[in-house]
C-alpha cells in the first residue's frame, strides 16, 4: 500500500482512476495556475515586439529550420484543444457529476488554449516580419498539418496530464536552449515569453499529476508508465520527415524530450512520501528511459 502525506492511501477502484479528480481538487489547481498568470504578465503579439527589426538574416540555416518546426507544432493548437474537449466533454450526454469536474478543468483549458494560440500567432508573425516566409504560403503549410486530427493512445485523464507535463517541459527546455544560441533580439524575446508560458503550463500539469498520486497512489503507476513507454512528441507521427527534422534542429540546440523525464520523477517523489515498490519501480523505469547525456 502506498503511503502519502503520512496516511495509507485507500485502494481506489478502476472507475475512480479513470475519472477526473474531485471538482474541489481541480478548482484548487486552476486557482493556483491563474494566480501565477495574471493578465499583466501575458504578452501581446501586436504591441510587445519591434516587428520592424525582425531579421531572419541573423539566423543560421539550422535556426531558421527550428523556427519553422516549432511554428508547425504550436499552430496545431486546434487539434490539441479538440482532444481535451473529447476527453472532457461539456454537453447534455455527460453525467452531472462528470460535467462539474469537466467544467472546472475547462477554466484552465480555455486559458491554456488562448496562450498557446498566442504562441502560434507570434511565431507566424515572426516568420513573415523577418522575411522567413510569405504569409499565404505559410498559411497553406500550416493548414496542411493543422487539418490532421491529433490523437493520443491513452484512455485516462492522468495519462493525458502526464503526457502534457512531459511535452510542456520538453518544449520549455528547448525554447530556453534555442534562445541561448541565437543572435536575433526579436526572436530571442519571443522565445523568452514562450518559455515562461510553457513553464507555467508544466506547473499546472505537475500539480494535477501530483494530486492523482496523493489521492490514488499505486493505482496511477501503470497509466504513467504507459505514457513514458509510448511517448511521442506532438505530430511526431504526422509531420512528413519529422524525425529527420527533429535531428536537424537538435544540432542547433539540444532537443530531447527525455530531458523532461527528471522533472516527472521529481513530481512523483514530491507527491509520495514513502514510495511503494511499484512507485519506486516506476521512477527507475522513467530514469532508464532517459537519453544518456
Amino acid at each position: 500500500m502506498t503511503v502519502v502525506d503520512g496516511t495509507p492511501a485507500a485502494v481506489p477502484s478502476e472507475q475512480d482512476v479513470s475519472r477526473l479528480l474531485p471538482a474541489a481538487d481541480i478548482e484548487h489547481a486552476v486557482t493556483s495556475f491563474m494566480a501565477a498568470s495574471p493578465s499583466a504578465r501575458r504578452f501581446d503579439v501586436e504591441g510587445d515586439f519591434d516587428w520592424s527589426s525582425a531579421d531572419c538574416g541573423r539566423l543560421t540555416e539550422g535556426q531558421r529550420s527550428a523556427v519553422r518546426f516549432v511554428t508547425l507544432i504550436e499552430d496545431h493548437l486546434p487539434g490539441y484543444f479538440a482532444l481535451y474537449n473529447r476527453f472532457f466533454p461539456l454537453d447534455e450526454d455527460v453525467d452531472p457529476a462528470d460535467f462539474v469536474r469537466n467544467r472546472e478543468l475547462y477554466h484552465f483549458t480555455v486559458r491554456w488554449a488562448q496562450e498557446e494560440d498566442t504562441h502560434a500567432r507570434a511565431l507566424f508573425r515572426y516568420q513573415v516580419a523577418s522575411g522567413l516566409a510569405e504569409p499565404e504560403r505559410l498559411r497553406l503549410e500550416l493548414a496542411e498539418e493543422g487539418r490532421r486530427r491529433f490523437i493520443l493512445p491513452f484512455d485516462s485523464p492522468v495519462s493525458l496530464f502526464t503526457y502534457t507535463l512531459v511535452q510542456e517541459k520538453a518544449t520549455q527546455l528547448y525554447y530556453q536552449q534555442l534562445r541561448a544560441v541565437i543572435d536575433e533580439p526579436v526572436l530571442a524575446e519571443i522565445l523568452n515569453r514562450l518559455s515562461r508560458d510553457e513553464a507555467r503550463h508544466f506547473s499546472f500539469m505537475a500539480d494535477m499529476v501530483e494530486r492523482y498520486l496523493i489521492r490514488y497512489g499505486d493505482a496511477v503507476v501503470e497509466p504513467i508508465r504507459d505514457v513514458i513507454a509510448n511517448f511521442r512528441m506532438p505530430l511526431a507521427d504526422t509531420i512528413k520527415g519529422y524525425w529527420r527534422w527533429a535531428l536537424r534542429i537538435a544540432d542547433t540546440a539540444r532537443y530531447d524530450h527525455t530531458d523532461a523525464y527528471e522533472h516527472l520523477i521529481r513530481v512523483i517523489r514530491h507527491a509520495v512520501d514513502a514510495p511503494s515498490d511499484r512507485v519506486e519501480a516506476l521512477t527507475q523505469f522513467i530514469s532508464a528511459c532517459r537519453t544518456p547525456v
